[in-house]
């Protein structure tokens, strides 16, 4: 764990150092966060570079959260959802034939009771069977694809949860150094 700090520490210093220089995108640490910071007290850029990035080790600290794991987190977490979506499409594959096959028998026994036909009740049958082991099929595919969606949604929305509260962390702090902070 302290080596995993120390790595923390090193990295933001590094990432602060170039974002103090637009960095790679031209964004600060801060607004590649979404959050937008201004000196009220006229810090000079490499100050507020240092001041976010130990604002930020300290928002990780405090609240459990690294903005940035989260967001590949909610990318794993889609690409996860969308596998589960696939999956459940798989589901209830070849439901109208295992359907008509007992469709089939039932109706044959049924047919041979009744008209003493078999044959006809065995098509009678089947077609129903056929018919009513797709539509369980399908059933089975929305609701198993519904739920992949519900589950997507609920990690999606505590993980955005979680962004909220490093963010409000990052910004107390940063507003604590005399910076107007807005997210």
């Amino acid at each position: 764990m302290k080596n995993y700090s120390m790595l923390l520490i090193l990295g933001l210093a590094a990432m602060s150092t170039a974002y103090a220089q637009g960095g790679p995108s031209g964004k600060t640490l801060a607004a590649s966060m979404e959050v937008y910071v201004f000196p009220k007290e006229g810090q000079q850029a490499d100050q507020q570079s240092k001041d976010e990035a130990n604002c930020y080790q300290w928002a990780a600290s405090s609240t459990g959260a690294d903005p940035f794991e989260l967001q590949r987190q909610s990318v794993a977490e889609a690409q996860q959802t969308e596998q589960a979506k696939a999956e459940a499409q798989q589901i209830g594959r070849g439901a109208g034939l295992k359907g008509a096959v007992g469709g089939a028998v039932a109706g044959a026994v049924v047919g041979e009771i009744v008209n003493d036909d078999a044959k006809k009740g065995a098509g009678i049958g089947a077609a129903a069977g056929a018919i009513r082991g797709r539509r369980k099929a399908r059933q089975a595919r929305k609701q198993a694809t519904a739920q992949a969606e519900e589950q997507g949604a609920q990690t999606q929305q505590a993980i955005e949860g979680q962004i909220g509260n490093f963010r409000k962390a990052f910004s107390v702090c940063l507003e604590a150094k005399d910076y107007l902070v807005k997210y």
